[in-house]
């Protein structure tokens, strides 16, 4: 594959809700001592339908900025996306210093996100905003409707996460997002910094997983991220958050050494959401793909039990279904 199809590093995805546990004291959980870790958190691979409408609206409302736009196609890519014939054209898009991938197969007709429970297979992504009133009248303004009507805060039994305000959208396509604003002292330190902008970055990446301890032996045990953080959200202020009735979550957070947080939420109350389609293909608006930078990626491919891919990369699967790319550096 053309090494200007390779993410660069950067930042993904976001809680559903809240997942503030990235802020919070670390967890009993611990963390398995890995002599070649994860180094860092690279990026996702979003797959879009239509390329023009998807890079207008990052940039016209989340204000991201273009950095390259790349069509391409051959025997590589088809060998790293898993898909014969394909041409994709691939767009990477910057929001401070966090950067995510657009993916559009060309020619073919990507299928829509199914509409399961809301508590089925999600990935999102975080935009870290200094004010998020006015980020919310932005939005509105552009016609973006949420989950709740307005900005929420975390529920009352997440002392720790008190100040930070939440709102859920969607992109065109109906990939989640949040604006999450993080009063001072909590958050990443730099999102204090003084700023000209509204929109600041990609604070973290989550997932709903069905087990967490299950995860946890794939991320940490196995990949070697960090459990920096725990913590469990419930009680009303959870439903609009989440948009999911009597919502209890149990939240795990894990940091390689570089790039934002991937966070791990598992639905204790409900659990009946459907789980991450097993079918989804790689043109399908479902599919994202998590980058891991590793140090050593033979030693992740002996862990995984699988030989490298093209150009040094493996992708794997998590025990949820979720698509992962573990990359050398």
């Amino acid at each position: 594959m053309s090494e200007r199809l390779r993410l660069a590093p950067a930042l993904l995805i976001v809680a559903l809700g809240v997942a503030l546990s990235l802020h919070l004291s670390p967890s009993r959980a611990g963390s398995a001592v890995d002599p070649a870790p994860t180094r860092g958190v690279g990026g996702v691979a979003i797959t879009v339908r239509d390329m023009d409408r998807s890079v207008a609206f990052y940039s016209t409302v989340l204000f991201f900025k273009t950095v390259s736009d790349v069509r391409t196609s051959g025997p590589e890519v088809e060998s790293r996306l898993g898909v014969a014939g394909v041409r994709v054209r691939v767009v990477t898009m910057r929001l401070g210093a966090e950067r995510i991938e657009l993916v559009e197969y060309l020619g073919r007709r990507a299928r829509p996100i199914p509409a399961d429970a809301p508590t089925g297979g999600r990935q999102q992504i975080a935009i870290v905003v200094n004010d998020v009133d006015q980020a919310y009248l932005w939005l509105r303004r552009h016609h973006v409707a949420g989950i709740a009507p307005e900005p929420q805060p975390p529920p009352d039994s997440n002392p720790s996460a008190g100040g930070i305000r939440v709102f859920r959208f969607e992109d065109p396509d109906g990939h989640a997002l949040a604006i999450v604003q993080f009063p001072p002292g909590k958050g990443d330190a730099r999102w204090q910094r003084p700023s000209d902008s509204v929109f600041l970055g990609i604070d973290h990446a989550a997932i709903v997983v069905k087990n967490t301890e299950r995860s946890l032996r794939f991320y940490r045990d196995t990949l070697g991220l960090r459990v920096v953080g725990g913590t469990e959200n419930h009680e009303p202020e959870q439903e609009p958050l989440n948009g999911v009735p009597g919502a209890r979550l149990r939240i795990t957070t894990l940091r390689a050494a570089e790039g934002p947080a991937i966070e791990l939420l598992e639905y204790l109350d409900p659990r009946d959401g459907r789980p991450y389609p097993r079918d989804t293909m790689r043109d399908d608006l479902a599919r994202w793909r998590t980058v891991l930078v590793r140090t050593d990626a033979e030693d992740a491919a002996a862990r995984l039990g699988a030989p490298l891919g093209v150009r040094d990369a493996l992708t794997a699967e998590d025990p949820d279904g979720y698509e992962v790319e573990l990359r050398a550096r």
